[in-house]
């Protein structure tokens, strides 16, 4: 009986011995770095950087050749419409030539042709705006009941908004081309009084419309020809030109939301796309190669901003927004063949998955198979990784 239990002690301590010498010979986990899947918001945008502009910019010229008086305004300063603005003088002229006095009528008919196709615009402008309010205030009816999605809802609000500024501009343009015509008519004036009497009258140049002056063009007093530049004008209205690449350019809807940073501000000012313009152009980036750029236009949504003309921004266009989506870490990803694979620690061990990803931005992508929540994946996977290896998570 002791012979046998003491063979018994011998291969319990040779089992012992050869468990130990195993546990000592097995590799240590690999220690990983992991992240929970839980939901969050996920935002997909576009960066890019823009800078502002005056949305409505007027040139005012001379209308007669003559010795123009001193302009006393400056760049910043505020006028009013009809505003005096320059004062000129007519040189004295010859007899009434009528080739002048015809040149100075056919100004005046352009003048009120362009007049007239103002007006209607601002007609068609305005019918659309009664219309799409139309379409707004049922929509508002219809989203209270649940009939109309919500985002249908927003996109009629964005529609009357933009509506509401393309009336707003268009008004703003004709206001400028009947001043114009009142230009046309004083030189006209001038012209018809000069040749009756050999001296024309002092031709007082106003402000076609109200703004503020950007830029003085001819502030000393001289002799000026019919035609030239004497100052530019603007409207009170900034918008926002966002140059992006062609590829970027097709993603962006109108209506979108901006978020307008890098302005010098601590908060981002809110703002929204209203337009794609149609044509592209060519730039060549720093590295020098050749790209196709696409400009687009956001306005301002608080229409009372710190920033002036030319104003660099940086600009952030949503293309999508959700709230809670399941997502992961793009770290976490890898490819693998057509679609997208992650390590998930199951039990100690490294289990590849084979996930399908949605809406993606930088930092995260949307999760719509393969994972849930609560899981812990495995963020920067090393080629040393392998389906079915120890690993230590930190």
């Amino acid at each position: 009986m002791k012979k046998w239990l003491k063979i018994l002690l011998l291969i319990a301590a040779l089992g012992a011995m050869a468990f130990a010498v195993m546990v000592a010979m097995r590799p240590s986990p690999m220690m990983v770095e992991t992240a929970t899947i839980a939901c969050g918001p996920l935002r997909v945008t576009i960066d890019a950087e823009g800078k502002t502009r005056v949305r409505d910019r007027f040139a005012v010229a001379s209308p007669v050749t003559g010795r123009l008086a001193r302009i006393e305004l400056h760049r910043g300063d505020q006028v009013e419409r009809n505003a005096l603005l320059a004062r000129i003088d007519p040189l004295p002229m010859a007899p009434l030539d009528p080739r002048q006095a015809a040149e100075a009528r056919a100004r005046v008919a352009a003048a009120e042709h362009l007049r007239h196709e103002a007006e209607a615009v601002v007609a068609h402008a305005r019918a659309d705006c009664e219309q799409t309010q139309r379409e707004l205030e049922r929509a508002e009816k219809l989203v209270e009941t649940g009939d109309i999605a919500r985002q249908e809802f927003e996109r009629l609000r964005t529609a009357e908004q933009t509506c509401r500024q393309q009336l707003e501009a268009a008004t703003f343009k004709a206001r400028a081309v009947a001043a114009e015509v009142e230009v046309a008519k004083a030189a006209l004036l001038a012209i018809e009084q000069a040749g009756q009497s050999g001296q024309a009258a002092t031709v007082y140049v106003r402000a076609p419309v109200g703004g503020r002056v950007l830029r003085v063009v001819e502030e000393s007093e001289r002799v000026v020809t019919a035609g030239t530049p004497l100052l530019e004008l603007s409207g009170q209205t900034l918008e926002i030109v966002i140059d992006l690449l062609s590829a970027d350019a097709v993603k962006v809807q109108p209506g979108a939301p901006v978020w307008i940073e890098g302005w010098g501000g601590e908060q981002p000012l809110p703002a929204r796309v209203r337009l794609i313009e149609p044509s592209a152009f060519t730039k060549v980036s720093a590295l020098g190669v050749e790209e196709q750029r696409v400009n687009v236009i956001a306005d301002f949504t608080d229409p009372v901003t710190p920033l002036g003309d030319g104003y660099r921004i940086e600009a952030q266009i949503i293309l999508w927004d959700g709230q809670q989506v399941l997502q992961v870490s793009t770290s976490a990803m890898f490819r693998k063949g057509q679609g997208w694979n992650v390590f998930v620690v199951e039990n100690g061990l490294a289990r590849e998955r084979k996930i399908e990803i949605g809406h993606r931005n930088p930092a995260a992508a949307e999760i719509r198979s393969g994972l849930a929540e609560g899981a812990a994946v495995i963020l920067h996977p090393t080629n040393e990784l392998a389906d079915g290896l120890r690993v230590k998570g930190r």
